[in-house]
């Protein structure tokens, strides 16, 4: 029986725990319904969850014929080329594409990051009133910390960046197939510009992960033109999205008990323990992609039969009572803490640590600086943008306080 929930609504991303109690009592794997994706299966437990995310063999990004899981007939070639890359391919492809960037994204190269990030993040919050009281936390400081850092590492030009964000508010507004149609021509418009970047670098160099990029190209690396053009756009979207939701679902809960807030900025050294139990409680990615079940198979005892969609509901892992003791309780120092916001398996997000960096540098800057801000909004005021997948804070307005 397919249990209907609107994981994109207002009640779900202000509650999630409530509806994702009713489905695990169902079951551990239960059918439902995603927009776009349609009728899908959803994990609602930690081993659930983590099963499908480690067993390539039985749960495969990709259809038989190769198309990606969850991509429609209708879809336009636009749509189709930007969403082959790395978090939708199976081995080898995987590891052949993820190989290319690793390097980029490894621990010493993101420390060797971490003085700039945080330079960013005095600036960006030094910055926040520059236009009065109240500022919009996620649109002034959230979604720019982590934008200004991806576009450093690819090398894009920073004089870009308001097209950046013009173009993140389009993909926010995606909710269903109506909005999906008009988010096209935004999508055109991204791949034509990592196009134009692409042989820039090709024909002047350059510095930053592009040129690394294009010359890997050169020197027969395998990766192909498409697939340099899709990872620009996943580097770009996951580098920076999923941070910006992070780093504003952190501040709500902060500045709804200032307490937490006083108590955290009373010792920096407990922001990591606590950004740790930000991951697991805010969020941020709540799904994982679509995948195919490659043979009819039982798991945690439901039939699942080949052919099938099937969705881990990360959200519903580290909302798990069985996995975190009192899991509907944000303990900014709870140790251990089994969270599955980065994922496991081979698709383990690959900007962990940066994340991990621009959350820390960002909370530390905002709150040293303004250790007194305050939400100028009710927290019941406060909304989520109807964007499936994601639990992203629309607006958070703040004021500095004295």
């Amino acid at each position: 029986m397919e249990q209907r929930v609107d994981f994109a609504s207002e009640a779900f991303f202000r509650d999630p725990g409530a509806a994702i109690a009713r489905l695990r009592a169902t079951a551990p794997v239960v059918a439902s319904h995603f927009p776009i994706t349609g009728r899908v299966w959803v994990t609602t437990t930690h081993e659930a969850t983590a099963k499908v995310l480690k067993d390539s063999a039985n749960f495969s990004l990709r259809k038989d014929d190769g198309t990606v899981a969850g991509l429609r007939w209708w879809m336009p070639s636009s749509i189709t080329v930007l969403a082959n890359n790395m978090l939708t391919t199976d081995e080898p492809d995987h590891t052949r594409l993820r190989g290319i960037v690793d390097e980029a994204f490894r621990r010493r190269a993101i420390l060797d990051m971490e003085p700039h990030i945080r330079a960013i993040a005095d600036r960006l919050a030094d910055e926040l009133f520059a236009d009065g009281e109240p500022a919009d936390l996620v649109a002034r400081f959230a979604r720019i910390l982590p934008l200004s850092v991806i576009c450093e590492l690819l090398g894009l030009p920073q004089q870009d960046r308001p097209q950046f964000i013009a173009w993140a508010n389009a993909r926010s507004r995606l909710t269903g197939p109506i909005s999906f149609f008009r988010l096209i021509s935004v999508v055109k418009k991204m791949r034509r510009y990592f196009e134009q970047r692409l042989a820039f670098a090709r024909a002047r160099g350059g510095e930053g992960l592009i040129a690394e990029l294009v010359r890997v190209e050169g020197e027969g690396g395998g990766i192909s033109a498409n697939e340099l053009v899709s990872m620009l756009f996943l580097l770009l979207v996951a580098g920076s999205d999923t941070t910006t939701h992070l780093i504003g679902g952190s501040v709500f809960e902060l500045l709804k008990d200032p307490s937490r807030r006083d108590w955290l900025a009373s010792d920096w050294s407990r922001l990591p323990l606590a950004i740790e139990e930000f991951l697991r409680f805010v969020s941020p990615v709540q799904f994982s992609k679509p995948r195919y079940v490659r043979q009819d198979l039982a798991l945690e005892g439901v039939r699942l039969k080949k052919g099938d969609k099937i969705m881990a509901m990360i959200v519903a892992a580290n909302l798990d009572p069985a996995a975190n003791e009192h899991p509907e309780q944000l303990d900014l120092s709870r140790r251990p803490n089994r969270h599955l916001a980065f994922g496991t398996g081979i698709h383990f997000c690959l900007g962990h640590q940066l994340a991990r960096i621009e959350a820390q540098a960002g909370l530390q800057a905002l709150f040293t600086r303004w250790p007194k801000l305050r939400l100028a909004a009710k927290p019941a005021d406060i909304r989520w943008r109807r964007q499936p997948g994601l639990r992203a804070i629309d607006k958070l307005p703040v004021v500095a306080a004295s």
